[in-house]
């Protein structure tokens, strides 16, 4: 199976206004989780990054918030940015535009959210210009394969440390299944020993 670790670079052409990596000073990374909430997943994953003092992203599903309003206000209150991944989990290359778009809409008033992620990252291009006219598209420029159960968390974490680079968006996943919690110390470990800040999406314009 051929895994695709960074974006095609179409896609960047295609989408010229979306972040897939954010470049400027020092050695920065953004750290992202989808389709959460998840009560076990994520809360184990909250429990890592509150023990190493890291901040990420989460992007989350509108039906998982309305469904774990709690787990939602406690990733909000401790620190971390929201993103909307859709109030349902919608692969754009399959659905009407109409229904699409209702999906990220619905998704975005139930997170209060102008942050985007496609699910699966797969979005048309009238789908895009409409969404973009409101919100920002966020792509990643390393995605690690975490939600993969053919990989161990050791695969999973050495593809993470063969890919980042200064700037790297990081996908990872807080949904059940997702090899993150088993993983996660070991790559904040090693980034931060090789000299990685983390950053959250809303502190881009702030830095």
């Amino acid at each position: 199976m051929i895994r695709i670790i960074r974006q095609p670079l179409p896609a960047r052409f295609l989408y010229p206004d979306a972040l897939f990596r954010i470049p400027g000073p020092g050695k920065r990374l953004w750290l992202t989780f989808d389709d959460g909430p998840d009560p076990e997943t994520t809360t184990e994953i909250l429990g890592i990054l509150e023990k190493w003092n890291i901040r990420a992203t989460f992007f989350c599903t509108g039906e998982r918030v309305s469904k774990y309003p709690w787990l939602f206000a406690r990733i909000a209150s401790s620190g971390h940015s929201i993103g909307n991944h859709g109030y349902i989990h919608t692969d754009g290359r399959t659905t009407p535009v109409r229904k699409y778009c209702a999906s990220v809409f619905r998704g975005r008033e139930v997170t209060c959210s102008n942050l985007f992620r496609p699910p699966y990252g797969r979005i048309r291009m009238r789908q895009y210009k409409i969404i973009e006219r409101s919100s920002r598209m966020i792509f990643w420029d390393v995605m690690p394969y975490d939600f993969d159960q053919r990989l161990t968390p050791e695969k999973v974490l050495s593809i993470l440390k063969r890919n980042i680079r200064p700037g790297s968006i990081i996908v990872l996943h807080d949904n059940q299944g997702s090899r993150a919690p088993q993983m996660l110390d070991g790559f904040l470990d090693y980034a931060l020993n090789a000299g990685y800040e983390f950053l959250t999406m809303n502190e881009i314009f702030t830095h």
